[in-house]
């Protein structure tokens, strides 16, 4: 009879990678291993080009920043990736159309908004340009959330690793503890590579993603005329005229860049990742099935329900973006009356902000973030409302201060806004009036409480008041 493997005590097949593992672990080394078996094992493809590829992303992970648990370098390549294919330079003459069609977009805003021009030369970017531009922005964006991940996933896997497993992998721990980063950087590069095809300009979702610039990106332009049987050039017109007006908007407030950027860090601060549900999935990891942790980061499983703070930010977030979003939409719509399907372009971009695009819903899904003015049709109509109360520069003085926006309860009466703003005004203007007399002197003469002006007392025969009974 036949004697049973010393390391097998039973007829169930063992997993082989647990077994080469258990090799490893027992000091055997790599002594005998048929690489393309290993690869096998592993669920890795045998094709060796590919096979190498993979393990350079591998030795990317391993040799992540210490700086930052996110491997901002996997997501650059995986947007650049995402972005790539059917992605042709700008030819020469797309640039000159690019730039002569800002330059018109400009002069036709002028006699429609206070707001200066920013003699900022127009540029055409392609895809992969339009990434290079905006990576640091989207980093920067995400950055707060991603951290959090990476921190719960490293922390997750390593507590459910074995103690005997930690000891056996030896150096490939640096891997491990850089491999929720490195997974998170690839899933956002593949998101932001993504929306690199549906995007039109730099500030396309609504905040200026290239600081001081304005850029179309003729590739997705003409993407998004097809269907709408307008002439190319219009489309053009059309989109250079809201790049433009996002443009003049940002550089001329120069606070209000901050004021979007400083809501959404807010919000992603509030993030905290559910642990429960990390845990489960490292109990329950294979290692030969690595989409499993992939599809749980596009799925955004790992975030729970909102708190209050974020419900606060998320609330002030949405009302900002939905106020740039109207007041570019309103003067963009003004401005392009000599444009005969002014009215249908319009109509498309503002369903297609409100409902946005594949790209842009895994970007949500991904950091917990949906950057849609979910109020836009409101605002429009609150600037245009005030553009009739108050004029251009009435309307426009609005961008002075953050603290004149309006606010959510005002997109609800667009109509009642002018009138309340100004009741509040004139309170404004009696209160200062009044510390200005007290601080002049002027109710220094008042008489004593309980005394009127003749020194008597109130309602006294003096005063032609009644007088008292004898």
């Amino acid at each position: 009879m036949s004697s049973t493997p010393a390391n097998n005590d039973d007829d169930t097949p063992k997993d082989p990678l647990s077994e080469m593992l258990a090799n490893l672990m027992g000091g055997k080394g790599m002594e005998g291993f048929d690489p393309a078996e290993l690869a096998k094992a592993a669920g890795l493809p045998s094709d060796p080009n590919v096979l190498a590829q993979m393990l350079s992303q591998v030795q990317a992970m391993m040799s992540g920043s210490s700086d930052s648990p996110v491997n901002w370098d996997l997501a650059h390549d995986a947007a650049r990736k995402a972005a790539a294919g059917d992605d042709p330079s700008i030819t020469p003459a797309q640039s000159k159309a690019v730039d002569e069609a800002l330059r018109l977009a400009e002069m036709w805003l002028d006699p429609f908004t206070d707001l200066e021009a920013t003699a900022i030369t127009g540029r055409a970017w392609s895809r992969a340009e339009w990434v290079e531009e905006t990576l640091g922005t989207w980093q920067r964006l995400t950055e707060p959330v991603a951290n959090s991940i990476a921190f719960a996933i490293t922390s997750a896997m390593n507590e459910q690793l074995p103690e005997e497993m930690k000891s056996a992998m030896g150096g490939a721990a640096s891997m491990m503890q850089n491999m929720g980063g490195a997974l998170f950087g690839l899933q956002l590069g593949a998101a932001v590579g993504a929306l690199a095809k549906e995007v039109v300009g730099s500030t396309d979702i609504g905040i200026p993603l290239a600081d001081l610039q304005m850029a179309l990106l003729p590739a997705n332009i003409k993407a998004f005329g097809e269907g709408l049987e307008v002439p190319e050039q219009e489309v053009l017109l059309f989109l250079a005229l809201r790049e433009a007006a996002h443009a003049r908007l940002f550089v001329q407030v120069p606070w209000l860049r901050g004021h979007l950027f400083g809501a959404i860090e807010s919000y992603a601060r509030g993030i905290h990742i559910d642990m429960s549900r990390i845990e489960d999935l490292a109990a329950n990891l294979d290692p030969s099935n690595p989409e499993t942790l992939q599809a749980a980061l596009s799925d955004g499983v790992f975030m729970p329900a909102r708190t209050p703070e974020q419900e606060t930010a998320l609330a002030k977030l949405e009302t900002a973006l939905a106020l740039v979003e109207g007041w570019v939409d309103e003067i963009t719509f003004e401005a392009a009356a000599n444009l005969p399907a002014a009215a249908a372009i319009r109509e498309t971009i503002r369903r297609r902000r409100a409902t946005g695009g594949p790209a842009e819903h895994a970007f949500g899904s991904l950091v917990g973030l949906e950057l849609r003015p979910r109020r836009l049709r409101e605002a429009a109509a609150l600037w245009s409302s005030l553009k009739e109360q108050r004029g251009i520069a009435g309307r426009d003085a609005i961008w002075a201060h953050p603290d004149l926006l309006p606010t959510s309860a005002d997109l609800d009466d667009a109509a009642g806004f002018g009138a309340r703003r100004s009741a509040a005004d004139a309170s404004d203007s009696d209160v200062d009036a009044a510390l200005a007399k007290l601080l002049d002197g002027g109710f220094d003469n008042l008489p004593p409480a309980g005394e009127d002006n003749d020194g008597g007392t109130p309602g006294d025969a003096s005063d032609g008041g009644p007088v008292a009974e004898k």
